[in-house]
């Protein structure tokens, strides 16, 4: 019998944040956790007060373009194994997953509105709350779903899991058109479980074992740079 967490079984509890059985072990990290926290809270405060009136019109145009609710939930793992539901701007028709939690190539479930937030990774930006209330970090291992959690092997996971999720880290930056790797492989669901995933766990591990402030920053550039020159 396997020794993994079953996730699944403790989807059902994760809006009251309960722990499932990971025993995450702590990193070798450069940076201060502290440091960085309060990082992401000042950088969040001052990135909201700017931005609300952009959240707003994409918030209308979400629901304009198409029926259903403005944001997408969808439960993921965080630091320690905690669920938690992720806020993105919905870019899918309602009720998509019914058909898998891969966005593979020129997917018929993405709306109008969706294509352009997706391209631009304007749907990321709810994220920022999940940020506010500690459930992420700007810069970390991007957070995955359960199902897909229970394919990292044991120490790679316990080391990942050690640090709060982020919304963009190196494997965001260089694997930005994953969905459409994806949508050239026979069987998109295997090709992510053997090759994609791998390559993404080793830039989750580097940064789980060494990340820094400065680090952060130089991340956080990058991606606003390659979002801009796409």
């Amino acid at each position: 019998m396997s020794d993994k967490p079953d996730y699944a079984a403790d989807e059902s509890r994760s809006s009251a944040g309960q722990l499932d059985t990971l025993r995450p072990t702590l990193a070798a990290r450069h940076g201060s956790p502290l440091l960085k926290r309060l990082f992401d809270l000042v950088a969040v405060l001052a990135g909201l007060a700017l931005i609300w009136p952009l959240l707003l019109l994409i918030g209308l145009w979400v629901k304009l373009d198409s029926p259903g609710p403005v944001f997408f939930r969808q439960v993921r793992v965080g630091r320690g194994g905690r669920l938690f539901r992720i806020h993105k701007f919905r870019t899918m028709r309602i009720n998509a997953e019914a058909a898998g939690q891969l966005t593979v190539g020129a997917d018929s479930r993405v709306t109008r509105a969706g294509h352009i937030l997706r391209k631009s990774k304007l749907d990321e930006l709810p994220q920022l709350l999940d940020v506010l209330f500690g459930d992420m970090s700007l810069v970390g291992p991007r957070p995955e779903v359960p199902k897909y959690v229970a394919c990292y092997p044991d120490n790679v996971r316990d080391i990942v899991l050690s640090v709060r999720p982020g919304i963009t880290d190196w494997a965001s930056i260089r694997m930005i058109d994953e969905n459409e790797i994806l949508g050239k492989a026979a069987d998109p669901e295997r090709a992510y479980i053997e090759q994609v995933l791998p390559e993404k766990l080793a830039y989750y591990l580097r940064y789980a074992q060494g990340y820094s402030l400065a680090g952060d920053v130089q991340i956080i550039l990058a991606t606003l740079l390659k979002i801009v020159t796409r």
